[in-house]
């Protein structure tokens, strides 16, 4: 090619003054068929030159414009290779491919039978709003495929996309970036090392490890997928993970919509709140970022995270809101109390507390840590006043003790059991022997724990117990049975060591073998061990 521009450049030099202002062409031969294939419309000065018994090259000069088909050509100037059927351009090159893509460049060598172009120096290519830059590219007029392998970047409104490598298919409008894939928009930020990228659409997308960012500094990374940047929504599959501050969010498959704020996340769905130290598990969980709440179905399971003992939730159902949201868009608010499930709000913190958060289990409700286990119909619990709340029959197991009611709220504090209200029906039965229960009652129970651990228990109103005395060998002596208006409870290394009854006691000792068989058992008694979560694997069966 160098030989062919320096025969050119001679030519030009010795004679440009024979060359004549007019268009001519020689008479073609019978063999010459390029008249009919390429076209010259315009020359300041064109002449010809044979180099050897096949070689004729074509001189143009000034104003060159060329057209072949619906394809048309303009360039300072232009050699053209009869023999090999190749045009070799230069300065501001223009081809107007059909009116639907526009080349530029500074340099053209042009294959004439196979319409393919190799444009270099400050390329750029043109299909209405999209433009692709880079200093060579290759054209299929044929095709209309434009491909790249030095570097360059596409321009599509205000997104830009560099690599290393691209083709760009002009009648589809799509884009195929391989190698350091660089995407920046206002609102985000990509990259990746293949992508596939339709300018019409504005829809990216991904077939390799890609990571994501937006103007909120929300993370992605995904490996499939894809993102439509006009309508801000996307589609994430091959084991997504999303990072928005303390919340992080996976799943096999991610439908998001940026708009709404609404994630749906199904497979092996994970969404986990490092602030709170609050991970749910579930097989699809629907998320709203924007009003920060989501639901999670399919054997949900929420694990609240502490140092030796985390205690699992799971249920039909899990739900998750902003507390402040219960107050009926009032700006800060606190919980501060609770009775029979009417929840109580008032002001004082901050609607951005990461505290601010409640969870709803619906359905089948089991909990298990360590040293608590529960199941109910329903559950709420508190983020910022760590209180569970348990409705509809529900149990707590501690130790050897089961304890019911008609609704029952355990606080914590630092995640562990702190105290515990029993509101109407309240029972508490500890088993201390083979068909042998000790069991206290009333209107309202209320408890204590150490450590995590049962301390103390306290029945108001119509208390009644059953408790079995054992001499200092532990061998069982006698039964108490009383009545009065308050009931102690202690226990001691989490056995049940003294009752004590206050106030309008009414009290009866029977000798261990002289217990009647129909005074064994308070009203409403049932133990349900059955029912009792023994290990945190029983949450995730059936």
């Amino acid at each position: 090619m160098t030989r062919f521009f320096s025969t050119f450049l001679l030519f030009t030099f010795f004679f440009s003054a024979s060359l004549r202002a007019q268009l001519t062409s020689p008479p073609p031969t019978s063999a010459d068929t390029s008249i009919k294939i390429l076209e010259t419309i315009n020359a300041d000065r064109q002449g010809f030159k044979r180099i050897d018994s096949v070689t004729e090259l074509q001189f143009l000069v000034g104003n060159v414009h060329l057209r072949q088909e619906d394809t048309q050509f303009f360039c300072d100037s232009a050699v053209y290779n009869k023999a090999l059927r190749i045009i070799e351009a230069f300065g501001n090159i223009h081809i107007n491919d059909n009116d639907s893509v526009h080349t530029y460049s500074q340099y053209l060598l042009y294959h004439v039978d196979t319409k393919i172009a190799n444009l270099k120096k400050k390329v750029k290519l043109t299909s209405g709003k999209t433009n692709l830059f880079s200093e060579e590219l290759q054209y299929d007029i044929n095709q209309k495929i434009g491909e790249y392998h030095t570097g360059g970047r596409l321009e599509n409104g205000s997104t830009t996309l560099t690599s290393k490598e691209a083709v760009y298919y002009a009648d589809m409008k799509d884009v195929y970036f391989k190698q350091n894939v660089d995407l920046k928009d206002p609102k985000y930020k990509l990259k990746t090392d293949s992508l596939l990228y339709n300018t019409q659409t504005e829809i990216a997308t991904f077939i390799a490890l890609t990571n994501i960012e937006d103007s909120a500094k929300r993370k992605i990374r995904t490996r499939e997928g894809f993102y439509d940047l006009k309508n801000k929504r996307a589609f994430f599959t091959s084991r997504t993970f999303i990072e928005d501050g303390p919340v992080r969010v996976s799943a096999d498959n991610i439908t998001s919509n940026d708009s709404t704020g609404e994630n749906d996340l199904v497979g092996n769905a994970i969404y986990s709140d490092t602030a709170q130290g609050v991970s749910v598990l579930a097989g699809r969980i629907f998320a709203n970022n924007k009003e920060g709440y989501f639901l999670a179905t399919r054997k949900p399971l929420m694990i609240i995270k502490q140092e030796a003992d985390s205690i699992y939730v799971a249920a039909d159902t899990l739900y998750s809101g902003r507390l402040s949201k219960l107050a009926d868009g009032r700006d800060t608010v606190s919980l501060t109390d609770t009775v029979k499930g009417r929840v109580v709000i008032d002001a004082g913190k901050s609607r951005n507390d990461s505290a601010d958060r409640f969870f709803r289990a619906y359905r089948n409700v089991r909990v298990f840590s360590d040293s608590l286990q529960a199941v109910s119909d329903s559950l709420f619990y508190s983020g910022r006043d760590s209180v569970f709340q348990l409705f509809q029959e529900p149990i707590v197991w501690a130790s050897n003790n089961q304890i019911t009611g008609d609704t029952i709220y355990l606080f914590t504090v630092n995640k562990k059991p702190h105290r515990m209200e029993v509101f109407e029906n309240g029972l508490l039965i500890n088993e201390v022997g083979n068909g042998m229960y000790n069991q206290i009652r009333g209107n309202r129970i209320n408890g204590y724990f150490i450590d995590g651990n049962i301390d103390y228990m306290r029945a108001k109103g119509n208390a009644e117990s059953i408790y079995y005395i054992q001499d200092d060998d532990s061998a069982f002596v006698g039964v108490n049975k009383a009545l009065g208006d308050i009931i102690d409870m202690r226990f001691v290394a989490k056995e049940l060591n003294r009752v004590v009854v206050i106030n309008e006691v009414k009290a009866t000792m029977y000798p261990i073998r002289q217990f009647p068989e129909e005074e064994k058992r308070l009203r409403n008694f049932k133990w349900q061990d059955i029912r009792r979560p023994k290990t945190k694997f029983e949450l995730f069966g059936d």
